[in-house]
Order: structure tokens, then C-alpha cells, then sequence
């Protein structure tokens, strides 16, 4: 089999063909790593590529293998992981001039698991700094380009991982969602991806935004494979086939749709249209819709700032210059040191962030800010249960528009609003407020062409019911069989791409 078919399989594909001998692991995981050198220049979704370290990983999986091991269901499967995950010996730098050079003495727990079950770790992925960002573009590494559409953006922060898996150049990836940042890319580049139930995935290793936020999950081509690599990181047996399939259905599930998320007067009408269509696909395998108000919407994006940019203060008041991380050439004091190495070390929107949240920290003004929006956060917790003992799932759009022009909405010093580019979270943040699964699924295209997303939201460790579901409208539809058209692929100015040898750290 060539190169091309190689990277048009599924991860379970993959693994099944690596079984039966029709390909073998160096096989696979060479065409992934010539796919990501041909293509990767133009769209940045990788900052560093494990090139030797995973030829000589396949190697020995495949050596397994043959032996008659069964390691495990995605046994030889290639997968990219986002930069906040601890590699060791292999750059980690959550796409920040702060850790830029760094390399881990040990491994994210995640990354154990992956290595236990066999995958083959070909790279990391770009992300906004820290992951903080809705658009791939706070990179300090170059801006992540989307695959339908280079003049628009990925979405964030999880932008690499959902632009590398739609490109081709990786059949899995894990990225972190803190307020919508699997689900927000996976919407933008038409991918498949799971925010698990805070908790299932451990957080060991991964570079905390916002502790209490925080949760990675798995991203892909559809759910199968999201739910095959979801069993391998949370441990957590869940059912998964080769082909999905439409046989079962929906009696008995009832679904409902927020009507103020549809009347939100920033949602697209193609946006609308393509989610409700969805609905509907789910309707006539047997769901009941039922529309609802969804509560509190207004303090969605307050509670999830004032939370998340305080937790970020605490957690990156380490990278101070002294400890590790970038230091100023130029700081002669101490408090030069703190001061120089943060200024040059952390991007803007960074910054923002620290001193947002360091402000609702403050003496002054805990009560008023971060305790009331800690006691919202509980009125969110209690109005979902409310909403789950009415109906199995909530469906709604990830995102109110499809991917915006990159610059649009930056958030740079220039930018007269800051606040705007955070309302794209507005339909995601509050799953991660009250620490709910959710799965975003593609639906189809808006009139530019540019892929739409729908997310289903369910009580907390119910991911196999969303899965379900998930794979009951994936054998119905085709929006996740869909790839983009091959770009020109022409190296841009100013974009980082470096191949990086995991185990010795040499570069080469």
C-alpha cells in the first residue's frame, strides 16, 4: 500500500492492517513523518517532529507484534501530542519563548499510557501559548493555518492537534480542553474529538492553564477511533468497531437543544441550519428533541475568565527566570530577573491573563470577583443536573461561526475590544465549568466551504452514551469521511519547524 492510502485510513484501520501484515508499523509511521516534512511548512500544526526516535519505536512495536503479543487495540497507531505534554528528551515548550529549549527529565502519565498501548509518538503539536487562546495564532512559534482555508484560523488552543489530524499528517492526537479547546478546533477543521469528565485522563505532566479546568482528551477523523484511544488514556473500557454503523437507535433518548444558543445573535444562520439538520438526523433514528433555555448564559464567559485567568496567575507565577525557563540577557538585579524574563519570556495575551487574574486574587477583590464567580460555578453544576434528570444529552453548536480570518479576532495591544475574542467559548466553557463530558462531531460546510461542528453534552461520566450516539449520526452521515483539498504547500516566513531526536535530545 503507498503513502497516500496509507494516511487516508483510520487509527482502527491502521491497527487492523498492521494485524493482518498488509503494512507494517515502520511503514505507517514513515508516510506519517514524510507526509508532516511535505506538508507541515505551510500550516504549522507541529513544533517538533520525534522523527528517529519513532522509526526506532515502530521498529521494536512491530518486533512485538510479530512475536503474537496483543499489546493493544491501537498497537503501531502513529499519534501527535499538544506542547503542554511532558515528553522526555523531546521539546517542550507549550509554543512559549518562556520554556523555549526545554526538555523533560519524565513523561506525562498520558504519555505512559500511549507508550504501553503501543503507539508510536511521531511529533507535538502547536497550541496557543499556554493554552491560552481560541485561534492557534498566540503561538510564539508562528500561527496554525487551517486546512480548509490557510487565511483562517485552526481554532484553539488544541489548533495543531485538530489541524495535523485533518491534514492527514497524524490519524490521532491529544490535545487539552479548558474551556473548549478540543472541541472548538475539532469544529473548525471538521474533526471528531472528546472533553472526557474531569478527571478521567490524569493531568500529571500536562502544563496547567486552569487546574480545576483542565482535561485532555483524544481528537480524530470520527468518534471509533476517539473512542479507541479514549479506553487507552483514561483505562476505561469503551466499545469501538472498524466501520461505524447505523443499525442501532434512538428510542427512548431525549435530547435537548438550548433555543438561546440558536437566538444568540452571534450564531451564523449556516451554523444553525447545519446543527439543527443534525438534530433532526438524530430525530429520525428515534431521539426526542425538546428545546430549553439554557440557564445563566450570560455568566458563562464572566465565570469561565474570572476562574481560569486566576487559576493561570498561580500556576505561572513558577516560570520566573530563575528556576528554569527563559532569562533575560539583559537583567543585572534580582528583580530584573522577575521582571525582564517575564516581559520578554510571555506572549500578550499571557500577560493579559496573569494580570487579570492576579487582580481578582487580590485582597481587595477576592470576594467581589473570584468568590462570586466560584459560587456561579456551582449554580452551573446544579442547573445541569436539573437539565439531566429532563433529558439524556444536550446538543447545541460548538462554536456561534465557522473559522474566522486570521488577525480578526487576535486580541493584540491594538485591539480596542479584548473581550470579544472570548465568545467563542460561549457555548463550550460552561462543560468545563461544571466538569462535564462532551464530544464535538463535524456536521457540514457554511457557504465558504469552511467545516461546522455540533457538540453533545452529557452528565458527568457518561462519555459511552455520548459515544453512542456519536456513532449512531457518524453511520448515518459522511461530514467526517470529508478531507480538505490539497493546498500549495509553500513554506511561510517566520513559522518553527524542527525535528527534534526524543531520547538523546539531539536535533537533527
Amino acid at each position: 500500500m503507498n503513502s497516500e492510502d496509507l494516511i487516508n485510513l483510520t487509527a482502527l484501520e491502521i491497527a487492523s492492517g498492521i494485524k493482518a501484515k498488509k503494512f507494517s508499523v515502520p511503514e505507517v509511521a514513515g508516510s506519517y513523518i514524510e507526509e508532516i516534512e511535505k506538508t507541515d511548512k505551510h500550516f504549522n500544526a507541529f513544533l517538533a517532529v520525534a522523527k528517529e526516535n519513532a522509526v526506532k519505536r515502530a521498529s521494536e512495536i512491530q518486533a512485538r507484534i510479530d512475536k503474537g503479543e496483543d499489546i493493544s487495540p491501537l498497537a503501531g497507531v502513529p499519534i501527535a501530542v499538544k506542547d503542554n505534554i511532558s515528553t522526555e528528551g523531546l521539546e517542550t515548550t507549550c509554543a512559549s519563548k518562556m520554556l523555549k529549549g526545554y526538555k523533560p527529565v519524565f513523561n506525562a502519565a498520558i504519555i505512559e499510557k500511549l507508550e504501553s498501548a503501543g503507539l508510536i509518538i511521531i511529533g507535538k503539536n502547536n497550541m496557543d501559548e499556554f493554552s491560552m487562546g481560541s485561534s492557534g495564532e498566540n503561538s510564539a512559534f508562528g500561527v496554525v493555518r487551517n486546512p480548509w482555508n490557510d487565511s483562517r484560523t485552526a481554532g484553539g488552543s488544541s489548533g495543531g492537534s485538530a489541524a495535523a489530524v485533518a491534514i492527514g499528517e497524524t490519524p490521532l492526537a491529544i490535545g487539552t480542553d479548558t474551556g473548549g479547546s478540543i472541541r472548538l478546533p475539532c469544529s473548525f477543521c471538521g474533526v471528531t474529538g472528546i472533553k472526557p469528565t474531569y478527571g478521567t485522563v490524569s493531568r500529571y505532566g500536562i502544563a496547567a492553564y486552569a487546574s480545576s479546568l483542565d482535561q485532555a482528551g483524544p481528537i480524530a477523523q470520527n468518534i471509533e477511533d476517539c473512542a479507541a484511544l479514549l479506553s487507552v488514556i483514561s483505562e476505561k473500557p469503551f466499545e469501538y468497531n472498524n466501520a461505524l454503523t447505523s443499525n442501532a437507535d434512538l428510542k427512548g433518548v431525549k435530547i435537548g437543544l438550548p433555543a438561546n444558543f440558536f437566538s444568540y445573535s452571534e450564531t451564523a444562520e449556516d451554523v444553525k441550519e447545519k446543527v439543527l439538520t443534525a438534530a433532526k438526523e438524530l430525530e429520525a433514528a428515534g431521539a426526542v428533541l425538546e428545546e430549553f433555555e439554557m440557564p445563566l448564559m450570560d455568566y458563562i464567559i464572566p465565570a469561565y475568565c474570572i476562574i481560569g485567568f486566576a487559576e493561570a496567575s498561580s500556576n505561572l507565577a513558577k516560570y520566573d527566570g530563575l528556576r528554569f525557563g527563559y532569562r533575560s540577557p539583559n537583567a543585572k538585579t534580582l528583580s530584573e530577573v522577575y521582571r525582564l524574563s517575564r516581559s520578554e519570556g510571555l506572549g500578550m495575551e499571557v500577560k493579559r491573563k496573569i494580570m487579570f487574574g492576579s487582580f481578582v486574587l487580590s485582597a481587595d477583590q477576592y470576594d467581589t470577583y473570584y468568590r462570586k464567580a466560584q459560587q456561579v460555578r456551582t449554580l452551573f453544576i446544579d442547573e445541569y443536573k436539573k437539565l439531566f434528570n429532563r433529558f439524556n444529552m444536550i446538543l447545541s453548536p460548538v462554536a456561534p461561526t465557522t473559522a474566522y480570518e486570521l488577525g480578526k479576532n487576535s486580541g493584540d495591544e491594538q485591539n480596542d475590544q479584548p473581550w470579544n475574542k472570548y465568545l467563542s467559548d460561549i457555548f463550550t466553557a460552561s462543560v468545563n465549568l461544571a466538569g462535564l463530558p462532551a464530544a464535538a462531531l463535524p456536521c457540514g460546510f457554511d457557504k465558504q466551504g469552511l467545516p461546522i461542528g455540533f457538540q453533545l453534552i452529557g452528565s458527568a461520566f457518561s462519555e459511552k452514551k455520548i459515544i453512542d450516539v456519536g456513532r449512531i449520526y457518524q453511520g448515518l452521515t459522511n461530514h467526517h469521511k470529508l478531507k480538505p483539498k490539497s493546498a500549495s504547500y509553500v513554506p511561510l516566513p517566520n513559522l518553527r519547524f524542527e525535528v527534534c531526536e526524543k531520547k538523546n535530545g539531539e536535533s537533527s
